[in-house]
């Protein structure tokens, strides 16, 4: 199952851990890493089983859960950058005061008006996740959406793509595997951008010169598929240009 997919079908408690779990493995859900149930892994000089390897794996790699998700696009998690920075410094353990001076606005109780004002929001969000699990009941035409990679960039319209239109497109612009087109409308380059993002490897660094040969199998113009990867969150390089790797 793609990434982006556990993600946005995972249960609550298992954002809040970070991973999810099945038979045989657990796997993080920030960026794909799978770690076998029944070994036991080195960390330090001590011995850990696979789920508490995994924490171990959490906190080195993304620091912490809340640290992951408050980083996300605010079109995903729909706070603005200073609820972000409260949150960030609530996370913290500091005080209204020590908040107050930090961030030079208003009084204590100016942080604390913002602190109710985030509480109102956790209390309509619960209402509304109630609502959606509900409507999932009854809601017998609702199409399936193809969930939006975690690290999109300008989050809009375009991502409202069901998985039937995406079928079609790539059914439309892809001939044995090649690229025929590239279409000029944005929702159309977003599925095909996502279907060549699937043929790339995770957890590798690509140089400059052996991903342009990768994408010339797709498209002649792999110079225009590699700046759109960028520009769309699919694919990060260095600062020069001479690495390229998957965004997780």
């Amino acid at each position: 199952m793609e990434l982006s997919t556990m993600f946005w079908s995972a249960s609550l408690d298992e954002l809040k851990s970070g991973y999810i779990q099945d038979s045989s493995s657990f796997t993080c859900l920030l960026c794909g890493e799978r770690i076998e149930k029944g070994i036991v892994y080195p960390y330090e000089n001590r011995f850990y089983e696979a789920e508490r390897y995994m924490r171990i794996h959490i906190e080195r790699t993304h620091q912490s859960v809340f640290d992951y998700l408050l980083g996300m696009d605010k079109k995903l998690i729909g706070l603005t950058e200073h609820q972000r920075n409260l949150l960030s410094l609530f996370y913290q353990g500091k005080d209204d005061k020590e908040i107050q001076k930090e961030l030079n606005i208003g009084s204590a109780s100016t942080i604390r008006h913002h602190r109710f004002a985030l509480k109102e929001k956790e209390r309509q969000a619960r209402v509304f996740l109630a609502l959606m699990e509900l409507l999932k009941e009854k809601d017998e035409y609702a199409p399936a959406f193809v969930p939006v990679h975690k690290t999109a960039t300008m989050v809009d319209e375009r991502y409202n793509i069901t998985q039937d239109e995406h079928d079609q497109f790539v059914h439309k612009y892809f001939s044995d595997g090649v690229l025929t087109k590239f279409p000029q409308k944005e929702k159309q380059r977003l599925v095909i951008l996502r279907e060549i993002s699937n043929h790339l490897q995770k957890d590798y660094q690509y140089d400059e010169q052996e991903l342009n040969k990768l994408l010339k199998g797709f498209y002649e113009d792999y110079v225009l598929i590699r700046r759109y990867l960028v520009d769309y969150g699919f694919l990060d390089r260095t600062a020069d240009g001479s690495k390229y790797w998957v965004k997780k």
